[in-house]
């Protein structure tokens, strides 16, 4: 991982994780693709952390998960959304916009002083 990469906030993997399988099911290098991709590179998963999460989700009941055939014609599981993982996504999603605001408005006040 270079310097540019911002690393993972404890608690955002999950939430990042869901989004990434809200507009349809996905295989896990999928997910980690979406995430590099939507963040410019930002982020990065790697299989390390991203297989535990998922596992963790789909014991949760937030993801199911099935076998399939990727793109490449090789056996993948597929991950997608339950109704509870969209249900958890948008209080997750909700919850870190409050989050931020509140970080960058003490941000805003401690650079005014």
């Amino acid at each position: 991982m270079g310097e540019d990469n911002l690393g993972l906030l404890r608690g955002t993997l999950d939430m990042l994780v869901l989004n990434a399988l809200s507009a349809g099911e996905k295989h896990g290098y999928a997910v980690s693709e979406w995430i590099e991709a939507v963040t410019d590179g930002s982020l990065l998963v790697e299989e390390g952390t991203l297989y535990p999460a998922l596992h963790r989700l789909e014991r949760r009941g937030l993801v199911a998960a099935a076998w399939g055939v990727s793109d490449n014609n090789r056996r993948a599981k597929y991950y997608a959304l339950t109704k509870a993982g969209r249900r958890r996504l948008r209080e997750e999603t909700e919850s870190w916009h409050r989050y931020a605001a509140a970080v960058e408005k003490a941000l805003a006040e401690g650079s005014a002083s």
